[in-house]
């Protein structure tokens, strides 16, 4: 059977190859430490697992409304309140099953075959993706090293044509974890106003910042903002609920109301019981929230140091989110690699470290590598680098 072109055109994820050889490695015997994940190693808090199991014996088991339960909506209103000083009505909230779709159903809403969205590299690996399947063009614009992986106004500019649809901004973003300060977005913002182009901001990981850094929403800095912008949120990364696939939308409503549409006739209603956790989650105890925050934090301090050690690695200190995502290209070189890709497949193979390869995110020269494992595994891991470094040093 001859598949579809849509799913023809999709790339394939650039971690799979990476991901299927670490789990070969493993089958085999050999103790591989995976640094791939994109998720907390936290247990989701047992108040919120308390919720799920008080829901199911209570018998709220059924069908709910597609956008999601008016109970959980109100929660975000007031998340949204509390958090940014935005106020929504429930008719501009949709809940979905997973930030993921939430992301994959504005785009379905929004785009026409041929209209364009701008996403900033490094991305997230499913942006160019969804916005391909909703037959719109990804549009790149390089966030450079040197200026944090962050993209300037200048640079959205010269980007936006009569096609341009959506910009994408993720603060704090997966994969470099740099967060965007309130003048980098004003200055985002006035563009985006000016020639019309509807923001699309995902905040999924606005809870994990650290130091003396500060998330702030570009809705949250003019009603202007407010009405150009559809932010993306979730409970995935905050409350430690990858699996429990709990994520919304908040913006204009008509827009809203065309996204429920669609999940209308594609998932229904997101899991009845994972909304009611999902209640628990925002109106219950924020502490097991905050020691996961801190436990992240102390973490990145120590690999971060431990981690620009290792000969031909450098890399801009994170914000946020739980990744690193240092710059590999001279330590390839001095390995003896032509690519970065080739230095990562090494380090699987010779060290049992894996890595995922920046090309992935539109970063070839790049290398994320995750913090959400135990410090005693991360050490053990940036260790195992910096032998595999020193050992090919030696050699040449």
């Amino acid at each position: 059977m001859k598949l579809s072109k849509r799913v023809a055109s999709l790339t394939p994820s650039a971690t799979l190859a990476i991901t299927a050889k670490a789990k070969e490695l493993k089958a085999a015997g050999y103790d591989v430490i995976g640094l791939g994940a994109g998720e907390p190693d936290f247990n989701t808090p047992q108040h919120i697992i308390d919720a799920a199991v008080k829901a199911m014996n209570e018998g709220y088991t059924k069908y709910t409304p597609t956008g999601g339960l008016p109970a959980l909506k109100e929660e975000i209103i007031k998340k949204f309140e509390k958090d940014q000083q935005l106020r929504y009505e429930p008719s501009e909230i949709i809940v979905c099953v997973g930030a993921k779709y939430a992301l994959y159903t504005l785009f379905q809403a929004i785009l026409d075959e041929g209209d364009e969205v701008i996403i900033p590299t490094p991305y997230w690996v499913s942006y160019p993706e969804q916005v391909k399947l909703a037959g719109g063009v990804p549009v790149y614009v390089e966030g450079l090293e040197e200026n944090q992986f962050k993209i300037t106004p200048e640079q959205l500019k010269a980007a936006i044509t009569e096609r341009t649809k959506a910009v994408i901004i993720n603060s704090p973003s997966n994969p470099t974890g740099m967060i965007y300060t309130e003048e980098e977005l004003r200055a985002l913002g006035e563009v985006c106003l000016e020639h019309d182009i509807l923001i699309v901001s995902d905040e999924i990981y606005e809870k994990l910042v650290y130091g003396n850094a500060r998330h702030v929403s570009i809705a949250q800095l003019s009603p202007e903002l407010k009405a150009q912008t559809v932010i993306i949120n979730g409970l995935s990364k905050s409350h430690s609920m990858t699996g429990w696939r709990i994520g919304y939308a908040a913006g204009n409503k008509e827009i809203i109301k065309a996204m429920t549409n669609l999940a209308s006739h594609s998932t229904s209603n997101p899991t009845s019981i994972a909304q009611y956790a999902a209640i628990a989650a925002y109106s219950g105890p924020q502490e097991p929230m905050e020691e996961m925050r801190k436990a992240f934090e102390e973490r990145l301090n120590i690999i971060y140091e431990k981690l620009i050690q290792i000969p031909g690695f450098t890399c801009v200190k994170p914000q946020g989110a739980f990744y690193l995502f240092p710059n590999a290209r001279e330590a390839a070189q001095m390995a003896g690699y032509d690519t970065v890709d080739q230095l990562v497949e090494a380090l699987l193979e010779e060290a049992n470290v894996a890595l995922v390869p920046g090309s992935g995110f539109g970063a070839p020269d790049n290398v994320r590598l995750s913090y959400a494992t135990s410090l005693d595994v991360l050490e053990k891991a940036v260790e195992r680098i910096k032998q595999f470094m020193e050992q090919k040093l030696q050699r040449s």
